[in-house]
């Protein structure tokens, strides 16, 4: 499922396209905002977005073997919830 079927199965309950893309776009942008100010987002039965930091590192070129410092950075995290798990399962 991409985006585009979201919007589809988002449709079918609020009635109309435009409506569901609105809605979809704004829980993502909410999501993302939320997460560049560095705040969990937990959604009961779902699961938890989160920031998580790595840590600058060393790292080695594949193609020439040179060595190179990697930076540190902030990458999401997304932790499935119990319900989630057990829906997959």
């Amino acid at each position: 499922m991409n985006k585009a079927d979201l919007i589809e199965e988002v449709a079918k309950v609020l009635g109309t396209k435009k409506d569901a893309q609105a809605a979809v776009d704004c829980v993502f942008a909410t999501i993302s905002e939320a997460l560049k100010k560095d705040d969990a987002v937990t959604l009961v039965g779902f699961g938890t977005f989160k920031v998580d930091k790595r840590q600058a590192r060393k790292g080695r070129n594949p193609r020439t073997g040179e060595a190179l410092d990697i930076p540190a950075r902030n990458v999401p995290k997304f932790n499935p919830g119990k319900a989630l798990k057990d829906a997959v399962n």
